[in-house]
């Protein structure tokens, strides 16, 4: 049996025991940890961690969850990481977020619903087990579709302070797709809805350096929350955030951006659109926007949502353009039917 050491990004190092056939994260689940996940069948991307010795076998995955470079580099997936021999594993997130607690239902009711356009909506969820939930600016929950036992992933776009009353969603209208037209055509104010979470290790840190964020289309939604935390507890450091979208329509949520730059000193934004024919200023993709002094000659921590297409875009750039950042944080979604 071989053993594996956990390294967490705080400093901590935990052992883990391997059974014979074990997954990493089945190890780590059974000793008491939980790396954070949420398909566990090499699908979602969530469990991905950096192998930094040691021998393994690893299949069942797609290539949305880890990319042929990814795995190359030696990034894995603990879902389907098998040890052949002793390993080190770093896990991108802090040995407290880690620490096993049972997940549980949450039960709230829709207590706002609003079309931003077209393409996108936002909805809020309130009550008494929503108030009490924990978590990080930057993580999940997966939403049960009514009548169904179907979920999709939703990043909050709100903390839960102490007086705030409900959490808040930004998600893509999806053509046929369950939720997004659930929500779309037949919700109603004081339907119940059923969360579950918080998964992700896709959460702001400390800001001990400059931060350049990346938002994708409705990959916007957890820097919203990342940016509620920012002005409660300041930064010294500066925080750009780079909005990119594929047309117009796809642009919502500038109100709230223009009212965090005027209230928080060290924030600022952009937005740009891919679309050749549109009418917004600023056109292109994340990465024609991305300057030298937002990159801080590698200083920077750089967070980014988006669509799958989006983070190896800049990824490939940032390769391409020999930038390394001090911390590259990341999560890709698809929009689910």
């Amino acid at each position: 049996m071989h053993k594996v050491a956990l390294n967490f990004e705080d400093g901590v190092t935990r052992f883990v025991q391997m059974l014979p056939g074990e997954t990493v994260a089945d190890a780590a689940y059974r000793s008491g940890l939980n790396i954070p996940l949420d398909c566990r069948d090499g699908a979602c991307g969530t469990c991905k961690c950096h192998c930094e010795s040691g021998d393994y076998e690893m299949d069942g995955y797609i290539d949305d969850a880890l990319s042929d470079s990814e795995a190359e580099a030696r990034y894995v997936l603990t879902c389907s990481m098998r040890p052949e021999s002793d390993c080190v594993v770093s896990v991108p997130a802090s040995s407290e977020v880690c620490v096993r607690s049972q997940q549980a239902d949450v039960h709230g009711e829709i207590v706002a619903l609003e079309r931003l356009s077209d393409s996108t909506l936002s909805f809020s969820v309130a009550g008494d087990q929503v108030r009490a939930m924990h978590f990080l600016p930057g993580q999940y929950v997966n939403v049960q579709i009514p009548g169904s036992d179907e979920s999709r992933a939703y990043s909050f776009s709100s903390l839960v302070d102490a007086g705030a009353e409900s959490v808040s969603f930004l998600i893509r209208v999806v053509p046929n797709g369950r939720m997004s037209g659930y929500l779309a055509k037949d919700a109603v104010i004081g339907d119940r809805l059923t969360l579950r979470g918080p998964f992700g290790s896709f959460y702001l840190r400390d800001i001990l350096r400059p931060v350049l964020m990346l938002a994708g289309g409705t990959g916007l939604a957890p820097f919203l929350a990342m940016l509620e935390k920012i002005e409660r507890d300041g930064s010294d450091h500066p925080v750009h955030l780079i909005y990119g979208v594929t047309t117009d329509t796809d642009l919502v949520g500038l109100e709230k951006l223009e009212g965090f730059a005027e209230r928080i000193p060290n924030f600022t934004f952009s937005a740009c659109v891919a679309d050749e024919d549109s009418n917004w200023p600023q056109k292109g993709y994340v990465t024609h926007h991305m300057a030298p002094g937002h990159l801080n000659d590698g200083d920077v921590d750089i967070y980014l949502c988006g669509p799958p297409p989006m983070v190896e875009a800049v990824s490939a750039h940032m390769k391409a353009q020999q930038i390394e950042p001090a911390h590259f944080y990341y999560e890709k979604f698809s929009s689910s039917h």
